[in-house]
């Protein structure tokens, strides 16, 4: 089982700090490219003022020269979503669960996994970023798809901007989780919502060890409940009720 997880925006510089980690030939690609833009054309292409863009060029810069920190991917990203994960205190048993199942699908780095040692930088499948004359999604399009092509169970927690990455014959195979919550009788999507919901439902599935889809639908977390009759074969729909 592989669980597929996004980045976030939002970043904790304060987490723990290590050495400055080598960086793959994708990445060195990447990095090359981006350091050839200047301030303005970083703002214009993460949509920020020059100052916010400033910070943003100096990272690539310091991650160019080494001079950058790096940390757990896990406790780096600082989203919602990640800030949902219980991940002050992790057992050995379930840090090697997050090391066998849990991957982060960056724009950056490629797949990773949770513990990878990453550093601070902000880089999204969104921006109007080439790479030999490709989009990022392009660009990264093959290498995704090689890391779930031998794998049966692939669990998406992705938003369509990271889902489609993968070519469609593989994302097709995914099992999507979608959380919902019932109000009144009527079943809606919240945004916020869901991006909670995600990390209380990885919390779950290291929690309990889940390795079988069977079993993802036995979970119970923070009043979300598996409801069969909004799910199908590839989408596991789970909802919380509110009173």
């Amino acid at each position: 089982m592989k669980i597929l997880i996004p980045p976030a925006k939002e970043l904790n510089v304060n987490a723990e700090k290590f050495l400055f980690e080598k960086l793959s030939n994708n990445t060195l690609k990447i990095l090359g490219e981006l350091l050839k833009l200047d301030v303005a054309t970083f703002a214009k292409i993460y949509k920020i003022k020059e100052e916010s863009a400033i910070l943003e060029k100096e990272r690539f810069e310091n991650i160019f020269q080494k001079t950058a920190f790096s940390y757990d991917a896990l406790h780096l990203f600082n989203g919602l979503m990640y800030r949902n994960i219980r991940r002050d205190v992790i057992f050995e048993k379930e840090k090697a669960y997050l090391k066998a199942n849990v991957f982060i699908t960056s724009s950056f780095y490629g797949i990773i996994n949770v513990y990878e040692k990453i550093s601070a930088h902000r880089l999204d499948f969104l921006q109007n970023f080439k790479v030999d004359n490709n989009s990022l999604k392009i660009f990264w399009q093959s290498s995704y798809d090689s890391f779930v092509e031998n794998e049966d169970i692939v669990i998406s927690l992705l938003s369509s901007e990271f889902e489609e990455v993968f070519s469609k014959k593989y994302r097709d195979k995914f099992f999507k989780i979608v959380f919902m919550e019932e109000k009144l009788g009527e079943f809606k999507i919240h945004s916020t919502i869901s991006k909670k919901a995600r990390g209380k439902f990885l919390t779950a599935m290291f929690e309990n060890n889940v390795t079988r889809v069977e079993d993802i639908k036995k979970l119970n977390f923070d009043n979300f409940s598996f409801y069969e009759e909004l799910s199908s074969e590839n989408k596991l729909v789970f909802v919380k009720k509110q009173k």
